[in-house]
């Protein structure tokens, strides 16, 4: 804030102070919408997650209730959405709701973005994550770059 209030009053020399610069920009930031927009290629980025809690499945016939965990993938450019219940968060829970969204949307995107869940990622890192090596190997044999890393061409 400083920085640029001295640019401004380099060029503005009768300018406002630098406290009454402040305060006329916290005015405007108040009425700001703080919104980041993305624009997303069609076909780039599905992300992908476990969505919050799981629900409870009740058996009717031995009124015993499971809980089941909310899948859910989304395509970037279209937000068309795929989510289904599974019976857990383990890998062949993860791999076949893949599968299933893909067979939904008709087709496989560039990437997935799963949001650092412990079944495709081994290590979480916003810039550089460790992904599982079956989720990689999956993406692999699908030919999309798992967790935001590309996957080279075979």
């Amino acid at each position: 804030m400083q920085l640029l209030w001295q640019e401004y009053r380099e060029a503005n020399p009768n300018g406002y102070r630098y406290s009454r610069d402040c305060e006329l920009y916290q005015r405007w930031r108040k009425k700001q919408d703080v919104v980041m927009r993305q624009q997303h290629t069609p076909g780039e980025k599905a992300f992908i997650d476990w969505a919050g809690a799981t629900f409870p499945i009740h058996d009717r016939h031995s009124n015993t209730v499971r809980q089941a965990s909310l899948f859910v993938a989304v395509l970037g450019a279209s937000s068309y959405t795929d989510a289904e219940l599974t019976r857990d968060q383990q890998m062949e829970s993860w791999i076949r709701a893949h599968e299933n969204a893909f067979a939904f949307w008709g087709g496989v995107p560039a990437l997935t973005v799963p949001d650092n869940t412990k079944t495709g990622v081994t290590k979480a890192c916003r810039y550089d994550p460790d992904v599982n090596p079956t989720y990689q190997n999956f993406a692999v044999h699908y030919g999309f770059g798992g967790a935001g890393q590309t996957v080279p061409a075979t």
